[in-house]
């Protein structure tokens, strides 16, 4: 890497061990909820963008939405929303947008790229930011919003796609009293739970890289372990029922594995996402001279799927790559 890229995996490094001291709203001392419609504007329809626009949409929002997919657009318009033609287009007299994209990049191309939302959008509206990223890109993207008057908050959130759909997604938030009042009417139809993590962006940022960690290493240990098992010459679906009421079980175990059960591979959560995110962990403890072995490893795991083409399949993917090396055979997909 560069000393440009250096440079930024310092800055990530001390802003995650920035204003770390939080103490989430106790319900008693949080608002009522807002039942007024507000115009709310999503960057981002792929399998959670669209599953958190339709919980906007059941909420009473009017809503409109944009994605480089006219399929996902379609798919918006069929469910009650507003298909846009730009993000720019969707943001236009909203009073919240939500961007629901892959990476800081893409976020930094939503909101101020060509069409970009945030001159489209008035003083005293708020981008709600659920990307993962590093928090010193999450601080750059707040300080550039606040030079136009766009409230920022930081808030990656993790549940997957099917708590997208029901509206039961956890937010790992930070941003400014006023920054979580104006998004609160959003996030009360999208989540299930808010973390109010602190009063600056950044915080729910470092929080989600902790979450991520875990995240990755939790699905590759499944990916070997249930391999493992497979080549031990056992009945990999019984695997999962004993493991699944025993210590050994994650969530990620429990979800995940039945992706290789059914040898279905179509993408939920891919596995660039993680090498990604396990990249960003890698950037900062190397700034931070603080190791990460295990983490390493998951990250190497997943590098090495990717490099066997299979970077946009589905994450539990290296359960295949490590089919093919040792030459077992898992489930085939079944055909309907």
């Amino acid at each position: 890497m560069d000393d440009g890229g250096n440079d930024s995996a310092n800055i990530a490094a001390a802003d995650a061990r920035r204003n770390l001291n939080f103490a989430p709203t106790p319900p008693e001392d949080r608002p009522m909820p807002d039942t007024t419609t507000h115009r709310v504007a999503v960057i981002g329809l792929g399998s959670m963008g669209l599953g958190m626009a339709k919980s906007l949409l059941r909420a009473g929002h009017s809503v409109s939405g944009y994605d480089l997919a006219e399929k996902a657009t379609a798919a918006l318009a069929a469910a009650g929303g507003r298909a846009a033609t730009s993000p720019a287009d969707a943001a236009a007299g909203a009073d919240i947008a939500v961007v629901v994209v892959v990476n800081a990049a893409q976020t930094e191309g939503a909101l101020f790229g060509a069409a970009g939302i945030v001159p489209a959008m008035t003083a005293g509206s708020v981008v709600i930011s659920c990307a993962t990223m590093a928090p010193a890109a999450a601080r750059a993207l707040a300080a550039r919003c606040a030079e136009q008057g766009v409230l920022y908050l930081d808030a990656p959130m993790s549940g997957g796609a099917a708590r997208a759909d029901t509206g039961e997604l956890t937010f790992m938030a930070s941003g400014t009293p006023e920054t979580f009042a104006r998004a609160r009417p959003a996030l009360e139809a999208m989540a299930g739970k808010v973390y109010e993590l602190g009063d600056e962006a950044g915080i729910g940022a470092s929080f989600k890289i902790v979450n991520q960690l875990l995240a990755g290493v939790h699905i590759a240990a499944a990916c070997e372990a249930i391999t493992f098992a497979s080549k031990l010459g056992l009945d990999i679906a019984k695997v999962y029922e004993v493991i699944t009421a025993s210590a050994g079980n994650s969530w990620m175990f429990e979800n995940r594995v039945p992706h290789i059960l059914e040898g279905d591979y179509a993408p939920r959560s891919a596995v660039n996402i993680f090498t990604k995110d396990l990249g960003i962990v890698s950037d900062i403890g190397r700034a931070e001279t603080f190791p990460l072995p295990i983490a390493a490893s998951a990250l190497q795991m997943f590098l090495m799927t990717a490099a066997a083409g299979m970077g946009r399949d589905d994450d539990a993917s290296p359960a295949r790559l490590i089919a093919q090396i040792t030459g077992i055979e898992l489930p085939a997909a079944k055909e309907h």
